[in-house]
């Protein structure tokens, strides 16, 4: 694209050059993050700011405005990533979004649970990859959960994220999730992606997104308008958009509207050989100029591997004959040997992906059912030495 990129980031003793060789803020403490960016600015003036995931998208929109750069109103990106806030937010909009109340896990759960209606799903209020979020289907499990969750969000750098998480009606439905992008105001749709497994908990490990959606035309126009009220509610006029839908009999719920891309290497599921990937939209959507999507015809998916064992990965066994499935087109193995993997709830990660594309959308689903199944994770045990 010919842009020069400046990374700020943590990584000040990071081994890739680009992370070394930027600028190196505390994003722990977001003023004096602001304030090295908008002096560096002031020495290399940006035609844009990106923020990369949920924990940077206010900070980036707050430099943005300062800088007069196309941003998010700084208070709709913050929304993003508080699920408490965002549902506050929606309720009051009246878009469509489940039956929700904030506990406090710092005082007695059962006057705070008389009356909740079973089942329901319990989850931190900034986290993302459906870390700590659990189904409970009874007092006994609810109190279960919110003892694990409480050890799961210990490590926030808020108080009250260490104290509360929000509690919501459990949606019996389908979840799909919904790929596409703000340029002032108007929502364009890039994909929307079917999840073909069920997510019914009790912890919530997304694998398979495949795209085309089968759902009707009807059904996908209501989605797109209930992603539309929702960043309307939030206040969003620019950049990318990705959510997290449940559809059952009533209507479409909104479980998340993010002003980020899809998560991890996902987004290779939009590319288009040289003529579009997702990564070059962003880039210019933050310059104010968004270049043409032109997505792939074809049907397309990818499998986040799930991690089922604890452990530390000895080696990961059937690559080959996973690669050799038909219609697959690669398959990543982006934690390496010796790292230790941690199920859900209390993990975030996948191990790898695997990416196939089709004329249809079951044989998609087909083939990465068939190179997962061919895949193995050697895992050894972690042993945890406490010394008397």
């Amino acid at each position: 694209m010919g842009v020069e990129v400046m990374i700020a980031s943590r990584g000040e003793f990071s081994l890739v050059s680009e992370v070394h060789d930027g600028l190196h803020i505390d994003l722990e403490n977001r003023q004096s993050a602001y304030e090295k960016i908008i002096k560096i600015a002031h020495k290399t003036p940006f035609n844009g700011i990106l923020g990369c995931d949920d924990s940077t998208v206010e900070l980036a929109a707050k430099v943005a405005h300062t800088l007069g750069l196309p941003h998010n109103p700084p208070a709709a990106a913050r929304l993003t990533y508080r699920k408490d806030l965002a549902r506050s937010r929606l309720a009051e909009a009246d878009c469509s979004v489940p039956a929700h109340f904030l506990l406090n896990l710092d005082t007695a759960i059962e006057p705070q649970i008389s009356a909740l209606p079973w089942p329901c799903v319990i989850k931190p209020i900034n986290m993302s990859a459906s870390r700590g979020v659990i189904r409970a289907n009874n007092a006994g499990e609810f109190k279960q959960a919110c003892a694990r969750i409480k050890r799961i969000i210990a490590s926030s750098t808020s108080a009250f994220e260490q104290s509360h998480v929000l509690v919501e009606q459990y949606i019996d439905g389908i979840e799909v999730a919904y790929e596409g992008y703000l340029h002032q105001g108007k929502l364009t749709t890039l994909a929307l992606f079917d999840k073909p497994d069920p997510l019914v908990g009790p912890y919530f490990a997304e694998t398979i997104y495949v795209t085309p959606s089968q759902l009707d035309g009807d059904t996908q126009a209501l989605i797109k308008k209930r992603v539309t009220e929702a960043a309307n509610a939030y206040g969003l006029i620019t950049g990318p958009i990705h959510a997290e839908l449940r559809i059952d009999q009533h209507d479409a719920w909104i479980l998340e509207v993010a002003c980020r891309s899809i998560g991890g290497d996902c987004a290779r599921t939009l590319d288009n050989g040289q003529d579009f990937n997702l990564e070059q939209l962003i880039i210019s959507l933050a310059m104010g100029s968004p270049i043409k999507s032109t997505l792939s015809k074809e049907a397309r998916g990818v499998m986040m591997m799930p991690i089922t064992e604890a452990g530390i990965l000895k080696r990961v066994e059937g690559l080959s004959a996973a690669r050799q499935v038909k219609n697959v087109e690669k398959v990543d193995i982006i934690i390496r040997e010796g790292h230790e993997l941690i199920p859900l709830p209390e993990g975030n990660q996948y191990p790898g992906y695997v990416f196939a594309k089709g004329s249809t959308t079951q044989e998609v689903v087909t083939a990465l059912r068939a190179a997962y199944a061919r895949l193995k994770l050697v895992v050894a045990p972690v042993f945890n030495i406490n010394p008397a």
